[in-house]
């Protein structure tokens, strides 16, 4: 026979916590009915049994207890572990220390990304006319200069006009003042099997075709060879890298501090042009300007890689100077 409340409705109880008291015999028949409203004053106002009052009871009430919540069965074991069994890191990693020529790669480039504000425009260019001066003189340059004749040679002489007619190209921001430099030194990102360098070609200004493909033949020689000096790649004004010597189709190449730009070439591939009102197949490289927008707004880097583009489809203006 139910005796007694001890929890009230609505209350939360935790497993092993009294609820009721329930007699086993009739001897709760004489209880008194109690009013839920009188119960719960009672039951808020008296205290908890005592001990041996409790144990007087203790042969004829049972405690109703709260049952524990049912468990969540877990899930059943995983058959992967079992088939493919996962090797601890050491077992699948190797760990080598960076070369010194990689920890100056990385430094340089996390100081670059740090300290400028980068932003990239593109433009593509019809290689048509410099693959034909190319392939027409290509026999008699070597046989003159003892050197082949590519294209690298005229982009550099279109960059140096681009920078000649752009100075603040070839600037770069010293504190809050701006450095003109009144020399063109032309950087060449040179791929090796070590690492990225950067060699630099000097005056580049005063330099005709065959002299500049002599220097970058020259610098990568070395650069293969792992002979590069520090004079060689450092005071560079503005750098040229290619990647279409990978097969790059396009990319957004990052600023080789202190300079305020990097020009990026990539691969030429035959695409639709219109050309006198026709579609034709041309042969076609894209270019990247990377520069400082601290320094560069977007329309002078634009009007950059214009003439870069006007020169390398017309090299005729090389000579006229327009």
């Amino acid at each position: 026979m139910l005796m007694l409340f001890v929890a009230r409705e609505g209350d939360t109880v935790e497993p092993g916590t009294k609820i009721a008291v329930i007699s086993k015999s009739g001897e709760g028949a004489n209880v008194t009915h109690v009013a839920p409203s009188e119960e719960k004053n009672t039951v808020k106002e008296t205290p908890k049994p005592s001990a041996p009052a409790e144990k007087e009871i203790k042969p004829s009430v049972e405690t109703v207890v709260a049952k524990d919540k049912p468990k969540t069965p877990s899930p059943a074991p995983s058959t992967t572990s079992a088939t493919v069994p996962i090797l601890p890191p050491k077992e699948r990693e190797i760990k080598v220390p960076m070369t010194r020529l990689r920890k100056r790669v990385a430094k340089r480039l996390k100081e670059s990304q740090n300290t400028f504000v980068q932003l990239t425009t593109t433009n593509e260019v019809d290689m048509t006319n410099l693959m034909n001066l190319r392939s027409e003189y290509k026999d008699a340059f070597v046989e003159k200069h003892g050197v082949k004749l590519g294209f690298m040679s005229g982009f550099v002489k279109a960059a140096v006009s681009g920078l000649q007619n752009q100075p603040i190209f070839n600037a770069v921001i010293d504190g809050d003042d701006i450095i003109y430099r009144d020399y063109f030194d032309i950087s060449i990102a040179v791929g090796t099997p070590k690492g990225l360098v950067v060699p630099v070609i000097r005056d580049a200004e005063k330099m005709n075709f065959a002299d500049i493909e002599k220097e970058i033949n020259r610098l990568a020689k070395k650069a293969n060879d792992g002979c590069l000096s520090i004079d060689d790649m450092t005071g560079g004004s503005f750098t040229i890298s290619n990647g279409g010597v990978y097969g790059s189709l396009l990319s957004t190449p990052i600023i080789n501090p202190p300079q305020s730009a990097i020009l990026g070439m990539h691969s030429i591939k035959s695409r639709p042009m219109v050309v006198g009102g026709n579609v034709v197949p041309r042969p076609v490289m894209y270019i990247a300007l990377t520069y400082d927008h601290r320094l560069i707004d977007e329309r002078e880097a634009a009007l950059f890689l214009c003439r870069i583009k006007d020169v390398v489809e017309d090299p005729r203006r090389l000579l006229l100077d327009i």
